[in-house]
């Protein structure tokens, strides 16, 4: 079932040596800036689906499709939430960013407080990278290739796989990454609403027959829900329920006050602080691209329930009795895989395989595996970024802009090495790729979202609270993380993994006040020039007079939440 016609392998072949040299010929490298940041030239809409692709990499269409298999439909908690969260981005956080001028994350949280904070949010955000980012985009695309190439080694496929990203990411930087995701997405929405056209072909009725089905496989108990059967935890009764958006306090996958607290703080995190994600803002060429470009990138998130996440529960109702031995695709116990019950993070590619016809099934895998490329080769550009910008240059500001390039590339390569190293590791942590990705950012970004909100919005914030609060949350969350594995804390292990991360993020803030409450304030340059007033809002006030309401990027948020707001409700 997973063999593909010579017409397949044609289209994927020409797609992805196309797809290297187009990303080669859009290179920008003359210049640091021009490397890095794509010479801060990209306009909103190139922004906005750099920032969508980005985000709906590989790894996100195949973890969506994996928790929705597993009747986890509230993972669009994640997706829509976006929205609000990039409307608050764009209004109080961009506008700093930009103005600033900086190259990274870490650099931003040193003009604010100082240079110990930068090293420790680059450091870590350098290791997210790898561990998070890269290592499941190359994980993604070893699954795929494995159905296709079984007699391949798995290593052969992940090391050929990271040469393929990194054969544009390094000589290209920045602007051939975006350029090369454009396409990537558009290529990925059609390969999504195409298969979920194939999917509810195949299934017959619609949306009323996908639910009519459900409900049924509910009543005589044939709907698995992953490892979310222990005694006394929630388990939808009908379809309606498995669509509701908000769960009781003893869902397992995300309870209602894991909605309220823990999403948005995930949230906040990857698209305000990330640096694989705001390096593409960075690159905008002015403050309206870039806030243009976050508010199309979070109307492009809203559909993402209808084309990616569905199809996973009609691979539920199509293929949950399917058996898929012969894929000879290994878990990580050693035996082989029988259904998709067993390894949930191939509901994708099974999809895939069964429903789209020859010549399409060539197209949607050369895309996700385009996708792959592009979401490896930005977490490539993005990490070299933190290394050349937030060490190299560090140690040797008197570098040329042609030898922070070649720093970068040096950086990459090195990259590479570890992300191919850690893959195997994803396997065994977690048989939810969607959990593992959510689980790593639980435990690393709460304390880094403290220290940007205080800054952001407290004066009296300074670098000493900034750095011990980071220090603190650091070693707390890897408490956590040696408490699961030897269960040194039992009390502690029991928690679900949003309120771990609600309780780093309480623990930062409380550490972060008092140690700034007792040390030297900032410099009163740091707090006028990072610090958001009032007065701020009232001179954008002033400048968005006139402008027509196309233009006005508060009466482009309204409407954008409005629309969120219909689209939740549906599914509320």
């Amino acid at each position: 079932m997973n063999e593909l016609s010579y017409i397949d392998i044609t289209v994927i072949v020409v797609y992805l040596i196309g797809i290297i040299i187009y990303g080669i010929s859009k290179s920008k490298r003359g210049s640091s800036e021009d490397y890095f940041l794509g010479g801060r030239t990209m306009t909103w809409p190139i922004v906005g689906i750099a920032l969508f692709s980005a985000n709906i990499s590989s790894s996100t269409l195949v973890g969506l499709a994996s928790d929705a298999y597993q009747t986890n439909i509230n993972v669009y908690n994640y997706e829509w939430y976006a929205v609000v969260v990039l409307i608050f981005f764009a209004i109080f956080f961009l506008p700093f960013y930009l103005r600033s001028g900086v190259y990274t994350m870490p650099e931003f949280l040193e003009r604010r407080y100082d240079k110990r904070s930068r090293y420790y949010f680059s450091l870590i955000t350098v290791v997210g990278n790898v561990m998070v980012d890269t290592a499941a985009g190359l994980y993604v695309g070893s699954i795929v290739l494995k159905l296709l190439f079984p007699d391949t080694s798995s290593t052969i496929i992940i090391i050929g796989l990271a040469i393929a990203a990194a054969a544009y990411t390094i000589p290209g930087g920045l602007n051939s990454v975006i350029q090369t995701e454009v396409i990537q997405a558009i290529l990925l929405i059609i390969g999504s609403c195409l298969l979920t056209y194939f999917a509810f072909d195949q299934l017959g009725g619609g949306w009323s027959g996908m639910m009519a089905k459900l409900d049924t496989m509910l009543s005589a108990g044939e709907v698995n829900f992953g490892n979310r059967l222990e005694e006394g935890k929630y388990i939808p009764s009908n379809a309606d329920e498995v669509f509701s958006l908000v769960r009781p306090d003893n869902d397992e996958f995300m309870p209602w006050w894991g909605l309220l607290t823990g999403v948005p703080l995930l949230g906040f995190y990857f698209w305000a602080n990330n640096q694989f994600m705001v390096q593409r803002v960075l690159g905008a060429k002015d403050l309206n691209h870039g806030r243009w470009g976050a508010l199309f990138a979070g109307l492009l998130k809203l559909p993402v329930i209808f084309i990616m996440i569905v199809p996973g529960v009609l691979a539920l109702l199509l293929f949950s009795t399917l058996d898929i031995s012969g894929l000879n695709y290994p878990l990580a116990d050693g035996s082989m895989c029988k259904n998709l019950s067993d390894c949930p993070n191939l509901t994708y590619p099974v999809l895939l395989f069964q429903l789209l016809p020859v010549g399409v099934l060539g197209l949607v895998v050369a895309g996700l595996m385009a996708a792959m490329m592009s979401s490896v080769s930005a977490t490539f550009n993005s990490a070299s970024t933190l290394i050349t910008m937030d060490f190299v240059k560090q140690l040797k500001p008197n570098m040329t802009s042609k030898q922070l390039v070649r720093a970068g590339q040096v950086a990459t390569l090195i990259l590479v090495v570890l992300a191919s190293l850690w893959v195997p590791v994803i396997e065994r942590v977690s048989d939810s790729l969607w959990g593992y990705l959510q689980l790593v950012i639980a435990f690393t970004c709460p304390p880094v979202v403290a220290a940007f909100l205080l800054g952001m919005f407290w004066k009296r914030a300074n670098g000493n609270g900034a750095f011990v609060s980071l220090l603190v949350g650091g070693a707390f969350a890897l408490f956590m993380i040696l408490s699961m594995k030897y269960e040194i804390v039992p009390e502690l292990n029991e928690l679900h993994f949003l309120a771990k991360a609600n309780t780093l993020f309480v623990i930062s803030l409380i550490v972060h006040i008092i140690v700034s409450l007792i040390t030297k304030p900032q410099s009163a340059e740091q707090i006028e020039e990072y610090t958001y007033k009032k007065e701020m809002f009232s001179q954008e006030s002033k400048e968005l007079v006139g402008l027509p309401w196309y233009k006005n990027y508060r009466i482009l948020s309204v409407i954008l939440l409005v629309v969120t707001i219909i689209v939740v409700g549906f599914f509320w």
